[in-house]
Formats: C-alpha cells, structure tokens, sequence
C-alpha cells in the first residue's frame, strides 16, 4: 500500500510538505506543488479522507443527538435530518441518549472532538448555555427545544399545543381531568405541561391533577392503570405523547373502561399509530419529519456560507380529532 512517505521521497520533498499539499495548508512553491501532485498521480496515492477531513475539519459529517431512537417521532426527525443531509452531501451519525444526561454529555464530547462539522440536538436536557460551552466551536442546532436569545433553534409551540389538548378535553365536558407528564428535564414535557396548567386555570369546577411520565408505552400503561383503579376514575385524559395515549387505549381496554364514553383521551405528536388504534387517538400533530428536515437545512447553509445571525423557526401545533374525544349522543 503506497504511503505518505512514498510520496515525498518520488517527490522529494519532505511528508511535512506532502501533508501541507494535500491539506492545502501552508505554502509551498509552484514547482514543489507540481511535483507532488505528479508523484501523487503516479503511484496513485489517494489520501485518507477522513483523516484530512480532521486536519481541515470538512468531514462533510453532521452529528445527531436523539433522546430516545425507539420513538416514532424522534425516528421521524431523525429521517428529516438524514434525507436533507444527504441531498446536500453529508452524512449523518447518529447518538441515542435513552434519556440519560450522561449519555448526552459523552456525545457531545465525541462530537466536540472533530469528528462533525456541526451538530443537532434534539429534546436536550442539558441547558443551552452549557451546550456552548461544551461544543466549544461546533456549530449546532437545537430542535424540540424551546427557543432563547443565544443559540438557533427549531421547535413546535409545545406550551400552546398542551394548551389547546387541555383546552379540548374542557370544551368537551371533561371535569375530572389528569396530566400524564413526560420526563424530568425533557423542554418539550415541561411546555405541555405548563400549557395544561394554563387551560386549567381559566376552567371552572374542574378537578385536576398531574402524574409522572417517561414518554414510553410501558410507563403510560402504569400510569393509566393506576389511575383508572382510582374511584372516581378521571374523565379525561392528556397523555403528554401519542406512546403513553397508545398505552392508556390497552390499560382502558383489559380494564372494561370505554374510551370516549368513560373517558375521553388526548395524545401528542400525531405518530402514525394514532390514526391505527381503536379508537383514533385524538392528538396535538407536529411535523417530525419538516422540523429535522429544516434544522438540517439551516445548519447546513451556516455550514457553507457561515450564515451568523440567530435563527428560530416554529413551527404551529394542529389538534387532530379522531375518535377518542367524539361525543356520543
């Protein structure tokens, strides 16, 4: 296998020189230039790009942080970052987290080590100040994440969304009315919920009441079974995403307790199984796949053409309404 080495001595020059040429780092004469590219053709050295992209920091690589690869709304992100990527020449690693702030930190120091030229992260836990310091240079993005004045973002109004869910329930006669929260720490789970407290507040004789969450099917059916044990069992439901709905449906179904007639039921996120179950799960729809595709496009044109001014894109909620909140008559 031809080296380096090779190169500079049918050139003779030193690496240092070859590396300089291939790097385009540094000056080196015309002539000195010439020879080794003429040295390079000859023993058809083609340099490793992965190793040069590190010198020059251009991998044409983006790295993706995701809390949770298992959920069909950070998958769909994820295909929106990727399919963007690749149209415009990068590829794309992917970081599951599994909701762990350690885990987010050990990616962010892989990233930080010059592996990327720029970075997304999706439902952060870390705060963004943090994120700055520990990226150092790296430029990112993040999305599913409440805005602020210091770093570019791309989001859905979670706190209107878990307004207008709540909202929704109320209108519809709900008076015993239960938050299934997500996990501490996730910006998305704190805006829904802060949006339910708001619908609340406004509602007359209304009982309430708010119990954790993890975003994940077997943490929603725990949760929907313990609260439809209680006696009286809530009326309405708002489930802080589509898993944890999808898990109340089962819960409701083995425990003899009809949805909407018993209890009326809002998810989050529109994944495609809520138009799947029985019955259609009412939802708050965001685009997944157009806010990973968006981020992706925004991080690649700063990449390119060192765009520098804050930029945030929202993107609005839609309710969704299916068959889990229909009135009977």
């Amino acid at each position: 296998m031809t080296t380096i080495k090779d190169v500079a001595q049918l050139a003779r020059v030193s690496v240092s020189t070859v590396s300089r040429v291939i790097n385009q780092n540094g000056y080196v004469e015309r002539d000195t230039y010439n020879r080794v590219v003429a040295a390079m053709e000859t023993l058809n050295y083609k340099p490793n790009a992965v190793a040069r992209g590190l010198v020059i920091r251009k991998t044409a690589t983006l790295g993706l942080i995701v809390p949770d690869v298992a959920n069909p709304f950070f998958s769909d992100v994820a295909r929106g970052v990727e399919d963007e990527a690749i149209e415009n020449g990068y590829t794309v690693i992917l970081c599951n987290t599994d909701w762990q702030v350690t885990r987010e930190d050990m990616y962010i120091q892989l990233l930080r080590g010059r592996w990327v030229e720029g970075a997304i992260i999706v439902g952060n836990r870390a705060a963004p100040e943090f994120l700055m310091h520990q990226l150092e240079d790296v430029p990112f993005i993040l999305v599913d994440s409440r805005p602020n004045q210091i770093v570019n973002a791309v989001w859905s109004n979670n706190l209107v969304g878990g307004r207008m869910a709540t909202q929704h329930l109320i209108d519809n006669g709900c008076y015993r009315i239960v938050h299934i929260s997500g996990p501490e720490g996730s910006p998305s789970a704190l805006a829904r919920r802060e949006g339910f407290y708001q619908a609340v507040l406004s509602a007359r004789n209304v009982q309430v009441s708010v119990v954790s969450g993890d975003f994940r099917f077997d943490g929603g059916y725990q949760a929907a079974v313990d609260l439809l044990k209680c006696r009286p069992h809530p009326n309405g439901i708002f489930a802080a995403n589509d898993m944890m709905a999808i898990a109340v449906i089962q819960a409701a179904n083995e425990m003899g307790i009809r949805i909407p007639e018993d209890v009326m039921l809002v998810g989050y996120d529109d994944i495609t199984m809520a138009r799947c179950v029985y019955p259609s799960l009412t939802t708050v729809a965001q685009p997944a796949y157009d806010m990973g595709r968006t981020a992706s496009k925004l991080l690649i044109t700063q990449l390119k053409h060192g765009v520098s001014d804050l930029q945030h894109v929202e993107f609005k909620p839609e309710l969704k309404l299916r068959k889990s909140t229909e009135r009977m008559s």
